[in-house]
């Protein structure tokens, strides 16, 4: 196919110095590219930070966002003759914008393809290679089908006849990096929808660019030969990747050792092979891409090497050079060329492939017995496009097969279907209400000589003695059994796919992460001094912890666990605090979605028993509500442990007008149950504590808060009594609730560690 003579542009340009001396010295600085390519870095990374700040509350992609500031600053919707824009994005600049954009692209890819983890094609299953290979074959088939009737039917301009069957292939390609990124902007990686997602367009996504690859070799216009030295030299470029750097990078691996940075020169020489790659791609006659993406496959993903060099480019790509690339990329829109019998062909195509992939997708799913809903949201993520889906595009208008109206079309097209789509699947898929139980998974509603089933989750090793230590004042016995199940969460860097490794006894470990290994054998020592009375299983979670929230949850619920113990973000330690800022937003998404209740262990390290009596004195400060009487029920399990020392101390609220006398006769109960249970034994005591206001509330319990080793507290209260109410302005840490926020904060003086609980939260 020939471009049209619009299409070309001869631009004569005078020769100027990069960089400006500055204003003060009489130059403009945007007549210079240096300055001018800073000032379009800066206004694309900003303004799709802020499109991206507005628009992700409603489930749109980062990738919308980045295409909708290309549509603003590009001249698209300005015009090429609008003062300020034309100055900044100016024709002077526009070679050095492109090396910017598309090294950009090529960094950004380079780092999916370090994050893509190529066992999961061996580990897929039946269903996985199914979906997979159906949200292939639908869609490449439809549109085949589809540009047959339309090229034998309808009367079409040349070019747009000779189009036609790119159009076809174009739009029916289905890329994992584009199914990944979605997955992870809705935060969904972590959900049973988004691993099935990700693991099936592994399988479509290599059948579709194996395909295209093929499609666009074999219409070349040179000889076989050519095209044969082609993919000679391909295959080439592929083995000297895997055979020979790959090999090197492992070797770089090896040679930095656990918790300690990788050395400058190994991040050099990988940047440096990366150019090379993508060097000889170009030269070889593939897309730059291919070689950065097979580079970035080979390296080895994870710690240390391939989290390293994700932490240190990954935000720099993402939100200053990838944005400036979508401005670049949409900068080839031209509206006023787009004629409506061209809209009408891609759209049908656009319109087809969209019902080939959810159909695909759909189809296999339901026969899996997977729920409607779920099959539906699956076809639609699976048709969603991406930044793979426009660099394909680009390279099809580069190789002249296609225009620049039907290239305009399309990545509209593209906008609106998949800025329909996202939404619509945040709407329809809501991991948390797989969690949501009508059976009350609660300590209360336990029976005490049922098992006890605990999920306890550890940040770092040091948090381990103290959770051992609460576990054994739980009282596991012969009769009141317990099984625990104990999961070290890690932040996921260097890859895209979360993890979930069990560490089953007597069999070797695949995977050894960073202090799981201490973690490991405390456990694995504590269940044999405890003499089968309690079954410990132990996994590792590696995920974003923007989203691990949704495996321990999931575990929970798959585990039918009465309660979920989670440190706190603040971490005593013997070198002082430590605070592990992004472990607040995790135990905040724990409080709000698990499918039982939850204890959130403040530790101060008073693990062990109190040296003058050898009992471990446990105090439950108790007001009323459910949160409190779920805390009371804790303390009725551990007061049946001879070394337990058990104080209740009934906090009567004189202020409080207002009562629920069916709230009172639950609290009264669970006392008097309290009450019969601790007669006759000394070392448990019950006294009440009248108080007026929180003034009186704060001086009692600061005159008794270090008496004990550890203090059970519930979170919330029903009423708004004014007890709490001078508590709330200044709350430190509002997931402690009023009296765990009193404890824990930075002003109070108390030196005992501290057990929040939260009853199950009903969402019937």
């Amino acid at each position: 196919m020939n471009v049209s003579e619009t299409d070309l542009k001869l631009v004569c340009q005078a020769i100027v110095s990069e960089r400006s001396r500055g204003i003060f010295y009489g130059d403009i600085p945007l007549d210079h590219a240096t300055p001018t390519v800073l000032a379009q870095l800066s206004l694309s990374s900003l303004f799709s930070a802020l499109t991206q700040y507005i628009l992700t509350p409603l489930g749109e992609s980062a990738f919308i966002s980045m295409l909708l500031v290309g549509f603003a600053l590009g001249p698209t919707l300005w015009g090429d003759n609008h003062s300020f824009l034309s100055k900044v994005y100016s024709a002077k600049s526009i070679n050095v914008s492109a090396t910017f954009a598309f090294f950009g692209c090529i960094l950004y890819l380079f780092l999916l393809g370090i994050k893509l983890d190529l066992g999961m094609v061996k580990r897929a299953g039946r269903k996985t290679v199914v979906i997979g290979f159906f949200t292939f074959l639908f869609p490449i088939t439809l549109n085949l089908i589809v540009a047959e009737i339309l090229t034998t039917n309808m009367e079409m301009e040349p070019y747009l006849h000779d189009c036609v069957p790119y159009i076809a292939v174009f739009q029916s390609v289905t890329s994992f990096h584009v199914i990944v990124c979605l997955v992870t902007d809705l935060k969904l990686i972590n959900s049973e929808l988004g691993q099935l997602a990700i693991s099936s367009s592994m399988i479509s996504g290599t059948c579709s660019w194996s395909l295209t690859s093929f499609f666009l070799l074999i219409d070349r216009e040179e000889t076989h030969d050519l095209i044969a030295l082609i993919l000679i030299f391909a295959i080439l470029l592929v083995i000297i990747i895997f055979f020979l750097l790959r090999p090197l990078m492992t070797w770089m691996n090896g040679k930095t050792s656990e918790g300690k940075q990788v050395k400058e020169t190994y991040v050099i020489s990988i940047f440096i092979m990366l150019l090379g790659c993508a060097f000889l791609s170009e030269v070889f006659g593939h897309h730059v891409l291919f070689g950065a993406v097979a580079l970035g496959m080979a390296v080895p993903h994870g710690p240390p090497l391939g989290s390293a060099l994700v932490n240190k480019i990954e935000s720099f790509v993402s939100s200053i050079l990838l944005p400036s690339y979508f401005v670049f990329s949409v900068a080839g829109v031209n509206i006023l060329s787009i004629h409506m019998k061209t809209v009408t062909v891609v759209s049908i195509f656009g319109v087809s492939s969209f019902i080939g992939k959810l159909l695909g997708g759909m189809l296999p799913a339901l026969y899996f017995n997977i729920p409607p809903v779920e099959a539906f949201s699956l076809g639609l993520v699976m048709s969603c496009q991406g930044v793979s889906d426009v660099l394909l595009m680009q390279h099809g208008k580069f190789l002249s097969l296609l225009d620049t109206q039907i290239y305009s079309i399309m990545v509209i097209n593209m906008l609106f279907l998949s800025g329909t789509f996202t939404p619509i699947i945040k709407l329809l898929y809501d991991p948390s209400k797989k969690y949501a139980s009508c059976q009350k998974r609660t300590i209360q509603h336990t029976n005490l000589h049922m098992e006890f089933r605990i999920l306890a989750c550890i940040y770092h090793q040091d948090s381990t003695p103290c959770i051992i230590r609460l576990l054994e004042v739980t009282n596991p016995t012969a009769k009141t059994p317990m099984c625990c199940y104990v999961v070290h969460l890690i932040q996921l860097t260097g890859s895209l796919i979360p993890l979930l490794v069990h560490h089953e006894p007597g069999k070797s470990a695949k995977f050894h992460a960073k202090d799981s290994s201490h973690i490991i054998n405390a456990f694995r020592l504590y269940e044999q001094e405890c003499n089968g009375n309690v079954v410990v299983n132990l996994f590792t979670s590696i995920s974003p912890f923007s989203t691990i929230h949704e495996e321990v949850c999931r575990l929970a619920a798959e585990k039918s666990t009465s309660l979920v113990i989670i440190p706190f973000h603040k971490q005593w330690r013997l070198h002082g605090i430590e605070n592990i800022a992004e472990a607040r937003s995790v135990n905040r998404h724990i409080l709000e979605k698990a499918p039982c209740s939850v204890g959130i262990l403040v530790n101060r390290g008073t693990s062990s028993a109190s040296k003058n009596n050898n009992l471990y004195d446990i105090g439950i400060f108790f007001a009323h509500g459910s949160d409190d009487r779920e805390a009371l029920a804790y303390g009725l399990r551990m007061a049946k442990h001879s070394k337990v020392a058990l104080t209740v101390i009934h906090l009567i609220d004189l202020a409080r007008t207002s009562q629920d006398f069916h709230e009172m006769e639950l609290d009264n109960d669970i006392i008097t149950e309290y009450k019969i249970q601790s007669a006759g034994k000394r070392q448990h005591s019950y006294r009440q504590e009248s108080v007026n206001d929180c003034v009186e509330l704060i001086r009692l319990i600061t005159s008794i808060e270090n008496s004990f080793d550890l203090i059970l507290v519930g979170r919330s209260y029903g009423s708004c009594s004014p007890l709490f109410e001078g508590l709330t302005q200044w709350s430190e840490f509002p997931e402690l609730g009023f009296m765990g926020d009193m404890l824990t904060s930075s002003d109070s003086q108390c030196q005992v560690s501290v057990l929040v609980v939260q009853q199950q939260i009903s969402r019937a």
